[in-house]
């Protein structure tokens, strides 16, 4: 069994610190912005006073934070986990943050002798409470090798994309996809809404068809249900389509669908709804006759 330490223990990394602790492995836990859940310090999880002990203590460091920002001062701000490393130990960072980014915090831990993994996830809460997420790694083959068992005990479709960075640039890629099928479930059954046909049963058809998928399943049935608590919070979508933007600009490309429906999203927040879950946007759709 491994030391683990583990940084963001919101409502992703809380469960997904708890597989880890349920298979047997010693936790270690910093406060990042939520409190640290009362079931894993009963469990056994030791809270760590800072990032640094937290480093200190564990061999391999998990963080699970929101924004770029948030990895860099985890990572390399005072008593962070930079300070606690040493030789032959390993950082996993699984937030999704910018790729550019991800390649230069790697160079730096890997001049302390340590290793870097991104391992960004896609399946929300409910993925994160089944342990069924996706993981995107970008990283060297031997340290994902080591790694592994721990990412299968937090999600069943595991893939090593490429090198530092590739992790980061697959879950942006994910992102552009989840954003447009909201966007197109929110449409439909607010078209068929305004039709005069009842979107559930419009619902269950279309989840026998083609156009059925997880996002139809899963955030259609929030949408006709009114259950909108997240999840995934808009703010986070935003910030993972801003990545997205900035990086085609560097690219020199367009994603003409991706800005717009950026702009769903900012009209959801201009509403007070950045908490809400990411399925909300059927809101914005509502309110501006798109449909």
């Amino acid at each position: 069994m491994s030391k683990i330490g583990f940084i963001g223990v919101g409502i992703m990394g809380r469960p997904m610190a708890g597989h880890l602790q349920k298979a047997g492995h010693e936790l270690f836990l910093a406060k990042h912005r939520s409190p640290l859940p009362k079931e894993l310090t009963d469990g056994g999880a030791a809270a760590c006073g800072s990032c640094k002990e937290v480093a200190q203590k564990s061999e391999i460091i998990i963080t699970m934070v929101p924004d770029t920002p948030d990895v860099e001062r985890v990572l390399f701000g005072p008593n962070g986990i930079a300070e606690g490393l040493s030789k032959g130990k390993t950082v996993v960072d699984m937030s999704s943050i910018a790729p550019v980014a991800t390649k230069e915090f790697a160079k730096k831990i890997n001049e302390l002798g340590c290793d870097y993994l991104d391992a960004p996830v896609s399946g929300g809460e409910v993925g994160a409470k089944n342990a069924a997420l996706t993981i995107m790694v970008g990283g060297p083959q031997a340290t994902f090798d080591k790694v592994k068992p721990l990412f299968e005990l937090m999600g069943k479709n595991i893939t090593l994309i490429g090198d530092n960075g590739a992790g980061q640039t697959a879950k942006v890629a994910n992102q552009i996809v989840v954003a447009l099928t909201i966007e197109a479930v929110s449409e439909a059954l607010v078209f068929a809404a305004k039709a005069g046909v009842d979107p559930a049963r419009v619902r269950q058809a279309l989840l026998g068809g083609f156009a059925g998928s997880r996002i139809l399943e899963v955030h259609g049935e929030r949408m006709i249900k009114r259950t909108f608590d997240p999840g995934f919070r808009i703010e986070l979508h935003q910030k993972d389509l801003r990545l997205a933007l900035e990086g085609a600009r560097a690219l020199n490309m367009s994603l003409p669908n991706t800005a717009s429906t950026q702009e769903l999203f900012n009209a959801c927040a201009a509403n007070g709804w950045a908490n809400k879950d990411h399925s909300t946007l059927v809101r914005a759709i509502e309110r501006s006759g798109v449909a």
